[in-house]
């Protein structure tokens, strides 16, 4: 048996070209209908998202959403939208919160654990006062550091 090269004419890679071509259409028909349905399902979410926000009670009161978005020139009747924003600066307070108090925790553990110098460790109150976490202005600092935002004090002079 010899393996020899077959060889190839013009109309044979032309079929095989417009063969790959009809291979690659229906994956890319299958890509688009898949995206097709990952975009409507997304709009279904958001849809349900903002019908959801219709029966919420943010803790940020409406009447301090509309205060600040009035003040900065944000004029919208949407009671959804306002809601979402409202949402949303309540998330960045508590993520803020969230990583000043991880700051505490790492500043009380590296200074040698939570229990006070000059405190017993027998008594009523130590056991709360080892599980107690101060949050410091250095910690609340740090934690806004991370988001871009510069909270020192203006120097003070007599």
């Amino acid at each position: 048996m010899s393996s020899q090269p077959t060889p190839v004419t013009a109309e044979a890679s032309q079929t095989s070209a417009h063969a790959a071509s009809f291979s690659t259409q229906p994956a890319s028909t299958t890509q688009q209908t898949r995206q097709a349905a990952e975009e409507a399902r997304k709009d279904r979410t958001l849809a349900e998202f903002m019908l959801m926000l219709d029966d919420y009670e943010p803790l940020i009161p409406n009447e301090v959403t509309d205060y600040y978005l009035q003040r900065v020139g944000f004029e919208c009747e949407d009671v959804r939208l306002k809601r979402l924003l409202s949402l949303a600066a309540q998330k960045f307070v508590s993520d803020i919160a969230a990583d000043a108090y991880q700051h505490a925790r790492i500043r009380t553990n590296a200074a040698g654990g939570r229990t006070r110098v000059n405190q017993p460790l027998t008594g009523p109150g130590s056991s709360k006062d080892k599980t107690r976490t101060t949050l410091t202005m250095d910690d609340l600092s740090a934690a806004l550091a991370e988001y871009g935002i510069n909270s020192r004090k203006p120097e003070y002079y007599i």
